[in-house]
């Protein structure tokens, strides 16, 4: 991609947790960011009207805030025709693994529809350069640790995960077909300063610091590869920088934290004691996440730098400073 001559960027899912961080980010670099969200109700909108109204307020000439669908493809004609668009950063989605088991359809509908819709404005006005937020979900119940771009046969095993990997096919499609340049973007589970409300780590520290039951599902020895969120943009930020073609990239920490390390680490950094709560392992849950990074350090110079222990700190003094609630 390489970001000379590359100075206005649309963002998509802007308002959420990776995107705020990412917007803001970019506009320190000298982007002018064109920012879309349907601040839909999936978790409190006023959380994300929250992320980027600071924005709005000290950057009203290069950052625009758009209200807007992904699968709405006249509203997308609309915002491609106003704007000159160098990079569209695709990072709007319906998440989360379990509620993709009791709505389907719905997660189907925005992040492969929303996708191809996308994908098809790039091509009408000859955008070249897009990059797609995927997901560690696209590995499953993966026995080959850690987890390789290398490996073809991987199957997801929760709806979410097949509509993440459906949207790296499509995104090899659109490259091969039109000749744009796509980064596909592995993220294992992003975490820090306002980190979605429903997300294990935000989850668990609001219940250990209110005093109620944690619920552990399964025997608390499933693992996860966790990705602070300062490192995962500069990952972001080096793709920008050094992608060209058509690549699949894991982002992660390489580094594996077991459900009962989490929280031992949420307990030490709130001084309270969590009471836990085992419950049967739920349907869609994998065992380990855990990424292979060799691919990213080579060709992007990607390195995560925050471990564990020095993120969960970060990440509960945020919290304790009221934004969390």
């Amino acid at each position: 991609m390489g970001s000379e001559g590359m100075n206005r960027i649309l963002v998509t899912g802007g308002a959420g947790f990776i995107g705020s961080h990412l917007c803001g980010r970019l506009l320190r670099d000298g982007y002018h960011v064109i920012c879309i969200d349907n601040f839909d109700s999936f978790y409190d909108p006023n959380i994300k009207i929250k992320n980027v109204e600071g924005m709005v307020k000290k950057s009203p000439h290069t950052f625009e805030l758009i209200t807007g669908d992904i699968r709405n493809p006249e509203h997308l004609t609309e915002v491609f025709k106003k704007n000159r668009i160098d990079l569209v950063i695709h990072l709007a989605a319906r998440a989360g693994v379990r509620p993709s088991i009791a709505q389907p359809l719905l997660y189907e509908d925005v992040n492969v529809r929303g996708t191809i819709a996308l994908l098809e404005a790039c091509k009408e006005y000859g955008i070249k350069d897009f990059i797609f937020a995927s997901s560690s979900s696209v590995y499953g119940e993966n026995q080959r640790v850690p987890f390789s771009e290398e490996d073809l046969n991987i199957q997801p095993i929760s709806p979410y995960g097949a509509t993440k990997r459906a949207g790296e096919l499509l995104c090899y499609s659109y490259h091969h077909l039109y000749g744009i340049n796509i980064a596909c973007l592995r993220i294992f589970t992003a975490y820090g300063p306002r980190q979605r409300p429903e997300m294990a780590i935000h989850k668990f520290t609001r219940l250990v610091d209110q005093g109620e039951k944690i619920p552990i599902y399964g025997d608390g020895s499933s693992r996860r590869d966790y990705t602070y969120i300062d490192d995962l943009i500069e990952g972001i930020i080096t793709v920008i920088q050094r992608h060209r073609g058509f690549e699949t990239y894991n982002l992660g920490e390489s580094q594996t934290t077991t459900l009962k390390e989490l929280i031992h680490l949420i307990e030490e950094a709130l001084g309270k004691k969590a009471n836990v709560e085992m419950l049967e392992s739920q349907p869609g849950d994998v065992s380990v996440t855990y990424a292979d990074i060799s691919k990213a350090k080579r060709m992007l110079g990607y390195q995560p730098k925050v471990k564990m222990e020095e993120g969960i700190k970060r990440f509960v003094e945020w919290y304790k400073k009221g934004y969390g609630l």
